[in-house]
């Protein structure tokens, strides 16, 4: 069993950015957990799934686009890609305008997927934290206007 953190013993110190690493640590196996029991995949394959489904309002992406947004090689997405084709929740298809391009795009059965999956992380989420006085609306619209201010090219307002 890991050590439960403590700031004010941790060798990292009682910093937001330590203690915000902590909270996502927290989340992802809350996450996987209730993605396991109820939906059938771990976190790793929803977000896969989700950044996929994310990004296909742009287009449909290619390898290289996916990796970018998973923050992972190339190489590290089409290792992975063979599972997610095999169990049907993707489809790889060459670009007709590019043939060396490899494009992606969910299946139906994908795309159900992830839809199934929204409402479970939600409640997973919801239920480890009822009863602490934390307003999570305003949590939530504060950390995404931390992310849009952290995605600003640097040298604009946010």
């Amino acid at each position: 069993m890991a050590t439960p953190f403590t700031p004010a013993t941790s060798p990292l110190g009682d910093h937001l950015t330590v203690t915000l690493h902590e909270l996502v640590d927290r989340i992802d196996s809350i996450a996987d957990a209730a993605l396991r029991e109820h939906v059938g995949i771990g976190y790793s394959w929803f977000e896969f799934l989700a950044i996929l489904a994310n990004n296909e309002s742009d287009g449909h992406p290619d390898l290289t686009e996916l990796a970018s947004c998973l923050h992972v090689s190339k190489a590290a997405v089409s290792k992975r890609l063979p599972a997610f084709l095999e169990a049907g929740y993707v489809l790889a298809q060459p670009d007709p305008a590019n043939a060396r391009r490899l494009v992606l795009r969910l299946t139906d059965e994908g795309r159900a997927l992830v839809a199934r999956s929204m409402p479970v992380l939600a409640d997973a989420f919801e239920s480890e934290v009822a009863g602490l006085p934390l307003d999570l609306g305003r949590l939530n619209a504060e950390l995404t206007a931390l992310v849009h201010h952290l995605d600003a090219p640097k040298g604009t307002a946010s």
